[in-house]
């Protein structure tokens, strides 16, 4: 696969420091910032972005701007397939994004939700998409202000509509199809899962044979922010995942891959999505699944 394409900001990364400045320096819409809370089993997104957010930041909802609904066959596209393109450039466009304006996203679930939103617009064509290096705490510890909008006297953030045009296939994607063929597969979920040790949301446990583990955690460090390059690029080589390898990740559902993926863009390796990850393949027990 191809090196990482150019950035205008070099990073799919962006600390909170930067962020404040470039929200200082505004005197106009020059930059999106979307609120991408989502936790499986946590407190509700809307509740908490309204509770308190990044001022100017819409709250994105996974579920429904960030996936199409569930997929029920066996190679239908698993618990959270892609968005047909127009329903995301819809959804985009509500939330005020610009195809030349930059956009920063953020959650507080370690970059597994804004991982998704971050891959998914740089897939369907913006150039400018970087991610809040750790969250929601990292904006709080920087002394970020908070905007709130849970009162009678504040309003719901209601962004100007963007332009936004979704030319999907900017990043790669792996079919179901061509799973087994990928030189390097990437399972990005916590290790029991991947050894087939538990399954919490899927109807067989275990791992697509040939498969490497490297769990999100792997990515980040203690205070939640992403490690460096360097240090991402060597825990990539040792599985296989180098610049110009055949490199592809999945997850459970294709939401947490996307955390490896964007890693993998930190290190300089190009890595493909596969979409339906464990969640399609596992719903055909007729094909074959690794343990251990």
């Amino acid at each position: 696969m191809s090196s990482p394409q150019d950035n205008p900001r070099n990073s799919p990364l962006i600390s909170a420091a930067a962020l404040r400045d470039l929200l200082d320096q505004q005197t106009g819409p020059r930059v999106t910032v979307l609120d991408v809370r989502y936790r499986l089993g946590g407190p509700a997104g809307p509740d908490e972005h309204a509770a308190g957010h990044v001022p100017g930041a819409a709250y994105v909802d996974l579920d429904r701007d960030l996936a199409a609904p569930p997929a029920t066959s066996p190679d239908g596209g698993g618990r959270h397939p892609l968005p047909e393109a127009a329903d995301f450039e819809a959804a985009m466009r509500r939330l005020g994004v610009d195809d030349d304006r930059p956009v920063v996203v953020y959650d507080d679930w370690s970059g597994l939700a804004a991982g998704r939103a971050w891959w998914l617009l740089r897939h369907h064509g913006h150039r400018d998409v970087r991610v809040l290096d750790g969250g929601w705490a990292a904006w709080l510890r920087a002394g970020g202000p908070v905007e709130t909008t849970d009162t009678v006297d504040t309003a719901p953030v209601e962004p100007t509509p963007g332009g936004f045009t979704a030319s999907p296939g900017e990043m790669p994607v792996v079919p179901l199809g061509s799973v087994l063929d990928v030189d390097v597969l990437v399972d990005a979920r916590a290790p029991e899962r991947y050894r087939g040790e538990v399954e919490p949301m899927d109807p067989v446990a275990g791992h697509v044979p040939g498969a490497v583990n490297v769990p999100t955690g792997a990515n980040l460090s203690d205070d939640g922010t992403f490690r460096d390059a360097d240090a991402l690029r060597e825990t990539y080589a040792s599985v296989g995942a180098v610049p110009g390898a055949d490199v592809a990740a999945y997850c459970g559902s294709g939401v947490t891959a996307c955390h490896d993926v964007l890693a993998m863009e930190v290190a300089g390796v190009r890595a493909a999505l596969y979409v339906g990850s464990w969640s399609e393949w596992s719903a055909d027990p007729d094909r074959p699944v690794e343990r251990g």
